[in-house]
C-alpha cells in the first residue's frame, strides 16, 4: 500500500466516523462515477415506467453520472438513518394507512441538516477548501445505487436498499465531494430465491425482480400521480392514503427479531417517527379536513407532497374500499366539490358502500 493509499483510507475512515458522529446510523464511501444501474435509468424511462414523473428525464445525464452534478467529484459519502420501523401499518379498514416515513418531521429537512453538518465537518477535517454537494431524494442523484456501492446494503427485488442489520427502513442521503476517498466494498445480494415482496404487491407493480413499474405502485399513485387513480386499481389500494409499505412489511430482513436498532443520541429517529394526528388517523377524519386544517396537520411533514386534493382523493378511495356505511356522510361532503377529480372519486366511493 502506498502512502497515498494509506492517507486516502485514513481520511475515508475519519469521514465515515464523522458521519456517524453527526447522527447518521450508517455511512460508506464509493467513487463518483456512472454505474450500470444508473445507466439503466434511460431504459426504465423509455419503457414508460416513470409515469408522470417527467422531472426524471429532464436531468437524466446528471442522474446517470454524478460528475455532471459536481464538476471534479471523486467520491460519494452515502449515509443512512433508520426510521420508525416498529410501527405496523393500519390494520383496521376505518384507519387510513400512511407509509411509516411520512408522519413525522420531513426526512428531507432532518437529513439535509445533518448532511450540512457533515459537509462543514469534512472541510474542517482536511483543513483545505472542499467542493461538495448534498442530496436527499430531491436532486439528480440515484442515492440507492451509490449507497449500495458504498456497502450500506444491497438493492432488493423490491428495489429498496436493504441493510443486513437494519432492513430497508432507511432514509438515504449522499454527499458528493472532490476528495479522493478509499471506497468501501459492496454488500452481496442476499435476496436469494425469496419473492415475498413480489408476491405480496397488490397491484403487480414489479415488471420483474429488481424492476418497478411506478405507474402500478401505490406509492406512486397516492403521491406522485396528480390525476384520477385508475378504477381498475382502486380496490387494490385498500386503506392506503399516502404511500405503501407492503413490499417492505413482508421482507424477511425487516423482521423485528432480526434487527438490532442503533442508539438515537441526537433524537433524529424520534423526530421522524409519526406524531399525532398521524399515528392512527381515521379515514373519516381525513375526509373532514379542509385546506386550512390539512395545512396545519401536515406542517413540516412529507405528507405535503401529495397536496390537499391528492390526500382527499386517496382517502375517498380508501373510504370506498372500507365499505363502511358510517363513512357515507364524510364521503357526501365531497360530492359537490368544485374539483371534478374529488367529486368523481366521491361518487365512486359512495357507490361502493352497502345500500
Amino acid at each position: 500500500m502506498t502512502a497515498s493509499d494509506s492517507k486516502s483510507r485514513s481520511l475515508s475512515e475519519r469521514a465515515k466516523a464523522l458521519a456517524l458522529a453527526v447522527g447518521f446510523d450508517v455511512a460508506g464511501v464509493t467513487t463518483a462515477t456512472a454505474r450500470p444501474e444508473t445507466e439503466f435509468l434511460r431504459d426504465w424511462l423509455a419503457r414508460g415506467y416513470g409515469g408522470e414523473m417527467a422531472y426524471l428525464a429532464r436531468r437524466v445525464d446528471e442522474r446517470v453520472d454524478p460528475r455532471r452534478v459536481l464538476a471534479g467529484a471523486k467520491s460519494i459519502i452515502a449515509v443512512g438513518l433508520v426510521y420508525d420501523p416498529e410501527r405496523a401499518s393500519a390494520a383496521s379498514p376505518r384507519t387510513a394507512a400512511i407509509a411509516r416515513y411520512a408522519g413525522g418531521d420531513d426526512y428531507h429537512d432532518v437529513m439535509l441538516d445533518r448532511l450540512r453538518a457533515l459537509e462543514a465537518g469534512l472541510a474542517a477535517l482536511v483543513e483545505v477548501p472542499v467542493a461538495s454537494r448534498a442530496y436527499v431524494d430531491t436532486g439528480p442523484v440515484q442515492e440507492r445505487v451509490f449507497a449500495a456501492y458504498a456497502g450500506l446494503g444491497w438493492i432488493g427485488k423490491n428495489t429498496c436498499l436493504i441493510h443486513p442489520g437494519y432492513g430497508s427502513y432507511l432514509f438515504l442521503g449522499v454527499l458528493l465531494t472532490d476528495l479522493a476517498l478509499e471506497p468501501d466494498a459492496r454488500e452481496p445480494d442476499h435476496c436469494g430465491t425469496c419473492t415475498a415482496c413480489l408476491d405480496a404487491c397488490p397491484t403487480d407493480a414489479f415488471a420483474a425482480p429488481y424492476q418497478l413499474d411506478a405507474r402500478r405502485c401505490i406509492s406512486y399513485t397516492t403521491i406522485e400521480a396528480r390525476g384520477p387513480i385508475p378504477e381498475s386499481m382502486r380496490a387494490e389500494h385498500g386503506n392506503w392514503v399516502f404511500g405503501c409499505d407492503i413490499c417492505q412489511e413482508v421482507c424477511p430482513w425487516n423482521r423485528r427479531e432480526r434487527r438490532k436498532l442503533p442508539p438515537d443520541p441526537l433524537g433524529l429517529r424520534a423526530r421522524t417517527a409519526a406524531r399525532a394526528p398521524w399515528i392512527e388517523p381515521t379515514i373519516a377524519w381525513i375526509l373532514e379536513l379542509d385546506e386550512d386544517t390539512w395545512r396545519a396537520a401536515t406542517r413540516k411533514t412529507a405528507l405535503r407532497r401529495t397536496r390537499y386534493r391528492g390526500l382527499i382523493r386517496n382517502a375517498l378511495v380508501a373510504a370506498g374500499n372500507a365499505r363502511d356505511i358510517s363513512l357515507a356522510d364524510p364521503i357526501r361532503r365531497h360530492l359537490d366539490s368544485p374539483d371534478p377529480l374529488i367529486a368523481d372519486h366521491a361518487r365512486w366511493a359512495l357507490a361502493q358502500l352497502p345500500s
